[in-house]
Parts: structure tokens; C-alpha cells; sequence
């Protein structure tokens, strides 16, 4: 059930993204749950390799280079969807990345979707 929910966290946050920022299209729906899941898949298993390759860099930067993966990540999903979704410049997906950290971030406070947060207050 949490994965699903998940799932639909992220399908909103490119949903509303792509509604906040003119430079992110997406084609239609489907395509915002298919980016969704792809978002899971290489946030499961892309994203911890890069961040551990990446940890001096990291650690350098006072973890401000963690934008720029996550940009990257949305730069790979951009070109896994193809023409289906289209993001205008690396720029564009760093803040669009940013942006889906803070929606989903909000989403899951609200709806309760983040076992961590509700650990932390017992």
C-alpha cells in the first residue's frame, strides 16, 4: 500500500511541476505515472550509486551537489520518456527536481506517507 501511495505522491509532484514551470511539459497523464515509477526505479537503485560516487564532491559542497543528481535523475528520466515529456535545460531540471523534493516532501507530511516523520515525533 505504501508503495502505491508513493507512486501517486510522485505522479502529483511532476503533475504540479510541470504546471509551475513552463520549461517542463509533459505529453499527457499516463505519461506523469510513467515518469512516477521510473522516478521510483532510479531513486531505488541509480541514486544511491551516484551519491556514494559522488561523496567527495558531496561532502565538499556541504551537500548542495545532491541538486544536481537529482537534476540528473530527472534529466535521465526526460530522456527515457522521449518526446513524451520534455525539460528545456539542465537548469530547469534542477529546480523542477527541487521542487518535486518539496511537493512530495509536503504531500507525505500531510497525508501521513513517511513512516520516518511519524517516528521522530513519538
Amino acid at each position: 500500500m505504501r508503495l502505491i501511495l508513493r507512486w501517486i505522491i510522485n505522479t502529483l509532484a511532476i503533475l504540479a511541476i510541470t504546471k509551475l514551470l513552463p520549461a517542463i511539459q509533459i505529453e499527457a497523464l499516463w505519461v506523469a505515472v510513467v515518469a512516477a515509477l521510473v522516478l521510483g526505479l532510479l531513486n531505488t537503485f541509480v541514486r544511491p550509486i551516484l551519491v556514494v560516487a559522488t561523496l567527495p564532491l558531496n561532502v565538499l559542497t556541504l551537500g548542495l551537489f545532491t541538486l544536481v543528481l537529482n537534476g540528473l535523475i530527472l534529466q535521465i528520466i526526460d530522456w527515457i520518456m522521449g518526446s513524451r515529456m520534455s525539460i528545456a535545460n539542465f537548469g530547469w531540471a534542477i529546480l523542477g527536481a527541487l521542487l518535486i523534493s518539496i511537493i512530495t516532501g509536503a504531500i507525505n507530511i500531510i497525508v501521513g506517507g513517511d513512516r520516518r516523520i511519524d517516528r521522530s515525533r513519538r
